[in-house]
C-alpha cells in the first residue's frame, strides 16, 4: 500500500471518529440540558465543583495517552464548561484586567463558556460576589517564589464569602513586545511580583533598562504595545490581546514558579473525596496556645499544609492564623478537630472546604 493510501486510510477514520465524538458529545449537552429542566433554579445550583472535580479526576487516572493528563483535563473541562453554559451561563469575576494570570485561572478552572468579568480589585471581586452580581470571583493567593498576597487574606477577616475551589497555576513569563530582539529596549513594564520573579534574568540581559512596575501584566503589555524602546513581563493571552510577539520565552527565574488562586462563593461544597479545609484562629495571648492549637490536629492525624500569621488589627501584637490542612470539615477526623480547636482558640471561622487543585 503507497503512502498515499495510507494517509487516505489513516483520514478517513479519523472523520469517522470525529462523527462519533460530535454525536457523543452533542448527547452529553442534551443530557446537561435534562438536568436543568429537573433541577432548576440558579447557575450556582447547576455548577457542582466537588462534580466536576470528581469527573476529572476519573478521566485522568484513565488517561494511557498520548495526549497529556493536563490536555486531556483541559479538553474534558471545555465540555463540561459549554454544557454547563447551555444551562445557566456563570458570572465569574477576577482581578482584572482580561492577559492577566488571574484571568488564565478563570479560563483554567471554570473554562472559557462563562462570563468573565475583569474587576479592577481584590476588593471589589469580594464586594461583587458578595453582593451577588457575580456567581463567583477568582483571587490569587500565594506565589511559590514571592509567598502569599496579603491583601487577599485580610479580605476573608470580614467577608462572609466561602472558597468553593482552588487553581494552581505554572507561571511563564516571557519578554513581549514590537521589536525583534532585545538591544535597544530602554523600559521593561511588569507587575512587582512579575519583575522580582524575573530579577536574575533582568540583570544578565537587560541591566540597564529601567524596570517600570505597573499593575498587572496586562496593562505592562498595553504600554509596550504603544509605547517604542519598552517590553513588557506578560504571558500568552496579553502578547494575544495587545498584538505583541514573544522576544524571549520563559525568562522566569524559577521553572517551578507557581500560583495558587482561590475560587470564592456563597455556597460550601460538599466532599470530593480529596480535599482541603481552611481556616482562621487566633489564641488567648498566654504561653503555648499556638502549640496547643495546632496538636489538635497531630492528635488527629492531620496534615497541616500551610500557616500564616496576620495582625488582628485589635490590638499591638494580637494575630490571626490562616491554616490549610488536608481532608474536608465532614470527616470524621477533621470535625473533631474542628471541635477542639472551637473549644481553645479565642475565634475560629472556617473559610471552606473544597477540591485539591487538579492539575
Amino acid at each position: 500500500m503507497s503512502n498515499e493510501q495510507q494517509l487516505l486510510d489513516l483520514r478517513a477514520r479519523i472523520d469517522e471518529l470525529d462523527g462519533q465524538l460530535l454525536q457523543m458529545i452533542t448527547t452529553r449537552a442534551e443530557l446537561a440540558k435534562a438536568v436543568a429542566a429537573v433541577k432548576g433554579g440558579e447557575a450556582t445550583d447547576y455548577y457542582r465543583p466537588e462534580r466536576e472535580a470528581q469527573v476529572l479526576r476519573k478521566i485522568i487516572s484513565r488517561n494511557r495517552g498520548p495526549l497529556s493528563d493536563e490536555e486531556m483535563a483541559r479538553l474534558f473541562r471545555e465540555i463540561m464548561s459549554a454544557c454547563l453554559a447551555l444551562q445557566q451561563p456563570l458570572n465569574v469575576g477576577f482581578l482584572g484586567p482580561e492577559g492577566t494570570f488571574t484571568h488564565a485561572a478563570v479560563q483554567k478552572h471554570f473554562g472559557r463558556s462563562v462570563q468573565a468579568l475583569p474587576m479592577g480589585t481584590i476588593d471589589d471581586v469580594f464586594r461583587e460576589v458578595e453582593a451577588e452580581a457575580c456567581h463567583y470571583g477568582v483571587v490569587p493567593v500565594e506565589n511559590s517564589i514571592e509567598g502569599v498576597v496579603n491583601h487577599t487574606l485580610d479580605m476573608f477577616i470580614n467577608s462572609p464569602l466561602r472558597i468553593c475551589g482552588e487553581v494552581e497555576l505554572r507561571i511563564h513569563h516571557h519578554l513581549l513586545g514590537k521589536a525583534a530582539n532585545v538591544d535597544g529596549l530602554m523600559r521593561v513594564y511588569g507587575h512587582e511580583q512579575a519583575l522580582a520573579q524575573c530579577r536574575r534574568w533582568l540583570n544578565n540581559h537587560l541591566a540597564k533598562a529601567a524596570r517600570c512596575p505597573v499593575a498587572s501584566n496586562a496593562e505592562a503589555a498595553r504600554r509596550a504595545s504603544a509605547e517604542p524602546g519598552t517590553a513588557a513581563i506578560a504571558g500568552d493571552a496579553a502578547a494575544s490581546i495587545y498584538g505583541l510577539t514573544r522576544i524571549v520565552n520563559n525568562i522566569e527565574d524559577e521553572s517551578d514558579n507557581t500560583t495558587r488562586f482561590l475560587i470564592i462563593g456563597h455556597r460550601s461544597t460538599p466532599p470530593s473525596g480529596d480535599d482541603k479545609t481552611t481556616l482562621i484562629f487566633s489564641t488567648p495571648n498566654r504561653p503555648g496556645a499556638l502549640y496547643k492549637m495546632l496538636a489538635s490536629f497531630a492528635e488527629h492525624g492531620i496534615s497541616m499544609m500551610r500557616i500564616e500569621s496576620r495582625p488582628s488589627r485589635r490590638g499591638m501584637w494580637d494575630y490571626f492564623f490562616f491554616v490549610d490542612i488536608e481532608g474536608h470539615g465532614r470527616d470524621e477526623g477533621v470535625a473533631e478537630a474542628l471541635k477542639e480547636l472551637r473549644q481553645r482558640a479565642s475565634m475560629l471561622k472556617l473559610l471552606g472546604s473544597y477540591p485539591r487543585a487538579v492539575l
